[in-house]
């Protein structure tokens, strides 16, 4: 299966949304099937993005899976990602210049955007 890194910050967002200090079972996404949402939060759970997951199979099929919170490093990665406009400029960079779509590439992409724009904000400051 093909990792799906708009789908992987719809699931974050979703677990920062929902999740209230217990398992999220069965986890829906619109427009993706359950056995993708679960590929992908086992992925992220691989990544060290989300605290927990556990799937259940029956006949060779996810039957059902849970996962927990996000960890420190997946709230890090959601805060850089979770503005629509930041995230499409980091996706419009990807492909204009060929790079992989990995966590890496995100974070470094999105890190300069912020930096930018922090640089932008504490000059104008101190103009003034």
């Amino acid at each position: 299966m093909k990792r799906d890194m708009d789908l992987v910050r719809l699931i974050l967002l979703e677990i920062e949304e929902k999740y209230q200090s217990t398992v999220i079972y069965n986890m829906t996404i619109d427009g993706y099937d359950t056995e993708t949402v679960a590929y992908h939060c086992k992925i992220l759970y691989e990544a060290g993005l989300i605290s927990d997951y556990k799937a259940q199979y029956a006949d060779n099929e996810i039957f059902g899976f849970g996962v927990g919170s996000l960890t420190w490093n997946g709230n890090d990665f959601l805060e850089k990602i979770r503005d629509d406009s930041r995230w499409k400029k980091v996706k419009d960079i990807i492909a204009q210049k060929g790079l992989p779509m990995i966590i890496e590439t995100i974070k470094s992409i999105a890190n300069a955007i912020i930096t930018a724009t922090v640089e932008g904000i504490t000059n104008s400051i101190l103009k003034e």
